[in-house]
């Protein structure tokens, strides 16, 4: 049995750390679960470009009896993502020994870092409307979202032949989500939804849309302010994350990786000699770009 010594001790707690930050971590994201999420365990720095495949089109051909086929070479597309966001949170503990005997300890300081790197991302991706132009937006700033705005939306991306295999997607700031809720069609019994949007507050699926809501969503203008809402499939946009390089032994730094369904961040831990406490960062290397333009279009409010 091996000697508890401080060395493996400073392991364990990094390790403890990483196994219980991804869960609440990934939990809190929206359009970070709603993406396409590229990730590969592959050592990167920032400036770094990613390559994310596009899978190619391809065309039915009539064969005529007697006849062979035509053989078709498809290219594979990609999207190039540029790894230009580093975004960390760093916090200290006076006596870290104590989250080994009391791990709420660990959540208590966790989580604001938790939140902080979520709103990050989250602002990122959703900043990624003005890239969604090649079908024409709907919707008009300063104008509540509408039975016929998401009808519009909806019909842009069955037109732009959005699979009907794939599930779309429509993120609101918090005004349009009550504004939705307050659509009797959707929200009374009587009308024809199902009374959940009265009863849990939750509008569910309205338009073939999963309805997400968002503190997030992007905002422009004044007079009238534009709220940028978002409707897409889970191929318009992309999001690339890749490991940060864990520090030198021996510099008084341990990193480990925490990582989860395609997405993973780096927790190390060091000694702050200014107050005489460990420190810890958590930080994220990742890009966001557009990877099918035609599955996403801008609902303007």
């Amino acid at each position: 049995m091996s000697a508890i010594t401080s060395a493996n001790l400073a392991n364990a707690i990094v390790k403890l750390v990483a196994v219980d930050i991804l869960n609440p971590l990934v939990g809190e994201l929206i359009m970070g679960n709603l993406v396409n999420r590229d990730f590969e365990a592959v050592l990167a720095t920032a400036g770094d470009t990613v390559n994310v495949p596009i899978p190619p089109s391809m065309v039915a051909n009539d064969l005529i009896e007697g006849g062979t086929v035509q053989t078709q070479n498809p290219n594979l597309g990609n999207a190039a993502i540029v790894l230009d966001k580093h975004k960390e949170a760093t916090f200290t503990i006076p006596d870290v020994t104590k989250v080994i005997g009391h791990p709420q300890l660990l959540t208590a300081y966790m989580k604001p870092a938790i939140i902080a790197i979520v709103e990050a991302v989250e602002k990122d991706l959703l900043k990624k409307w003005s890239y969604l132009d090649a079908n024409t937006p709907v919707g008009a700033a300063g104008t509540g979202l509408t039975e016929v705005t998401l009808d519009a939306a909806e019909t842009a991306l069955f037109k732009a032949k959005v699979p009907r295999s794939e599930d779309k997607y429509l993120v609101v700031s918090a005004e349009e989500y009550a504004t939705l809720r307050q659509i009797a069609r959707f929200s009374e019994v009587d009308k024809y939804g199902s009374g959940d949007a009265i009863i849990t507050g939750k509008v569910g699926k309205l338009k073939d849309f999963s309805i997400f809501r968002s503190q997030y969503v992007d905002k422009t203008g004044t007079s009238p302010v534009n709220t940028h809402n978002l409707a897409f499939a889970k191929d318009a946009i992309a999001l690339a994350t890749r490991r940060l390089p864990k520090p030198l032994p021996g510099t008084g730094a341990i990193a480990e990786y925490s990582e989860m369904g395609n997405f993973g961040v780096r927790i190390t831990m060091s000694y702050e000699p200014n107050t005489l406490a460990q420190q810890f960062t958590v930080d994220i290397l990742y890009g966001a770009g557009i990877l099918r333009n035609t599955h996403g279009i801008q609902v303007n409010s």
